[in-house]
């Protein structure tokens, strides 16, 4: 090979490769400004803006007191973040910023320092556009910003947000929920109601610098739909009256909790409910989460003495009884429709014969089990889901717990004569008051609601809720007869005695059961409840009180610690209401033709 033949084919290689690096370099030149030139200016172009999303204003929820006039529970604030650019300032707007100041309560070399010409602004320099937004004041009511805009001050404008606020603080709480940090419904009638509440967000297209959006220079505007309102059936006053109740209830026995609720029978609506512990949901992340917990849905407990409704008003239904039917109760063992012989529960106090009604206005333990057993296994468990035991009762208020009713299949030998008394099963604090307010209301059963109407935003009605009846558990001949039992029981010489109001007739039952606590059944844990309406002929209210986990060495029955709140309260509503007396003839007239009635059935 040739001397020089070597170093010409290296040279060669290398032009050529210098030749390629060029042409690639060439075509990549040409794919970027001919080929993709377009497309990359328009990338770039909308690499500058964002879509934004606008947040709806949401609902209010209230209720409406006796005048029609309205109770705000919920409702959300509008502010406004005001900034400015100050790139679109112009020369003329200078003479407005001591006024601006004024607006905004801010001083006005904090104003000027903000409006301040930098990097050419006042000029149209747009190499400044990268610094456009500059914050004036974080948060400002809608007339202020009103007065802001007739300025006309170039380059300013304003973010509208919006926060959740709760005006009457506790009040409701576990009835209203609340909104979390995250902006989401975390419970109540907030969560429940969220996708008539929270309207339908809209969305902008702005451009953006520094990652913050200058609204100023938008290209597309989807305006936000704001959200619905609730009224609700809540009945201010009486919310109120009953939380004050249960103040009282905490700082005297010192529960685990506790539970209030009234409703009105006839419809099924809720006019107050509340639980001890309570929370503020304007500030619900200082509270312990267990506070959030709507014990009156969530909570199951024995109801002890309140369920010998169900007893009675079975065997009444069944035409195996009638109210002067007897029973001796002084025995102490009963044989089951099994065969199998049980030991009967002890009673508050030694019994001996007692008639039907003897057993309901006495709570006799013992009487109960006698009646459970005439209506038998079957039967007796078909009435105590009849009355709503076992299942959820509807209210549209988040997580609600059945209870606990085990099938016939899975009873034992004593099961019977355990449930007849309120024991061997549980309920729930609804659960327990709307099995009285069947008995109120002649026998049905409704489905408990709290949200009475929904409303646009021009508070016109869209959507109206009426009662709503779930079944019929008794006859109306059978309700009366109860509510006349239950009548004897709330006067002299019935154990909810402490439950009369001088010219007024109540109608009501006790309970007082034994708590849990670690598998055994405890002496010094208790639950003590009363459940009962009036005016008795014609109920207008249905109130349940429910106090858990007193300790012993205070009154721990129903008639120790929730009789007294059911009067109070009962007291507080009767002027509210108009609620009109009767005279104390008239009241002994009513109670024995109660009795005659009651016989006849």
């Amino acid at each position: 090979m040739a001397k020089g033949f070597a170093p010409r084919i290296r040279f060669w290689m290398l032009a050529l490769c210098i030749l390629a690096g060029y042409g690639a370099i060439g075509y990549r030149l040409v794919e970027l400004h001919v080929i993709d030139g377009p497309g990359r200016v328009s990338e770039i172009q909308n690499s500058r803006y964002r879509v934004i999303p606008l947040n709806s204003r949401r609902g209010d929820i209230f209720s409406y007191d006796l005048n029609g006039g309205r109770e705000l529970f919920a409702t959300s604030q509008t502010f406004l973040e005001v900034g400015v650019d100050p790139v679109s300032l112009k020369e003329s707007d200078l003479a407005k910023l001591p006024q601006l100041s004024r607006v905004l309560g801010l001083q006005l070399a904090l104003v000027e320092k903000v409006f301040a010409a930098k990097n050419g602004r006042f000029t149209g320099d747009e190499s400044s556009r990268s610094d456009r937004w500059r914050l004036l004041r974080r948060r400002v009511d809608e007339s202020t910003y009103q007065k802001i805009t007739n300025l006309k001050i170039s380059g300013l404008y304003g973010t509208r947000q919006y926060e959740r606020v709760y005006p009457k603080d506790s009040l409701g709480a576990h009835l209203i929920g609340f909104i979390g940090g995250n902006g989401q419904a975390e419970s109540g009638i907030e969560k429940e109601f969220d996708f008539y509440l929270s309207g339908q967000r809209g969305w902008r297209e702005s451009e953006v610098t520094a990652g913050r959006e200058m609204a100023q220079f938008q290209r597309r505007n989807v305006p936000s739909r704001d959200g619905m309102s609730l009224a609700l059936s809540i009945d201010s006053f009486v919310q109120h009256s009953i939380e004050e109740e249960l103040k009282l209830i905490a700082e005297t026995y010192k529960p685990e909790s506790a539970t209030i609720i009234v409703s009105d029978p006839h419809s099924g609506f809720i006019l107050g409910l509340s639980n001890y512990p309570t929370f503020d949901p304007n500030h619900y992340s200082k509270y312990e989460i267990s506070s959030h917990k709507n014990r009156a849905l969530t909570d199951p407990i024995e109801p002890g003495s309140t369920f010998k409704i169900v007893a009675a008003s079975s065997a009444l239904e069944e035409g195996l009884v009638n109210i002067h039917d007897t029973f001796d109760c002084s025995i102490p063992d009963l044989r089951m429709p099994t065969g199998y012989v049980a030991r009967l529960p002890k009673d508050w106090k030694p019994f001996g014969v007692l008639s039907v009604e003897g057993i309901v206005t006495n709570s006799s333990n013992r009487g109960a089990a006698h009646l459970g057993t005439l209506v038998g296994y079957d039967h007796f468990y078909e009435y105590v889901r009849r009355f709503g035991f076992g299942e959820r009762t509807g209210l549209n208020l988040g997580v609600e717990s059945r209870g606990i009713v085990h099938p016939v299949r899975k009873w034992d030998g004593l099961t019977l004569s355990r449930m007849t008394m309120g024991h061997s099963l549980s309920a729930t604090p609804l659960q327990i008051h709307n099995a009285m307010a069947t008995i109120a209301n002649g026998g049905l059963l409704m489905r408990s609601q709290v949200v009475t109407k929904i409303l646009d935003t021009n508070n016109k009605e869209t959507v109206s809720f009426g009662k709503m009846v779930r079944r019929r558990v008794v006859s109306r001949e059978t309700a009366r007869t109860m509510s006349q039992l239950l009548m004897k029981t709330a006067s002299s010489g019935g154990t909810a005695h402490k439950a009369a109001i001088p010219g007024y007739i109540v109608a009501g039952k006790t309970g007082t059961a034994q708590k849990l606590v670690n598998g055994r059944f405890s002496s010094r844990q208790h639950t003590g409840s009363f459940s009962g309406y009036f005016p008795a002929d014609n109920p207008e209210v249905v109130i349940t009180v429910i106090v858990d986990g007193s300790t012993i060495g205070m009154p721990v029955s129903g008639s120790g610690t929730a009789i007294p709140s059911f009067r109070r309260i009962a007291e507080k509503l009767i002027p509210y209401y108009a609620i009109t007396p009767i005279d104390s003839k008239e009241a002994f007239a009513m109670t024995e033709d109660a009795s005659r009635i009651a016989a006849s059935n």
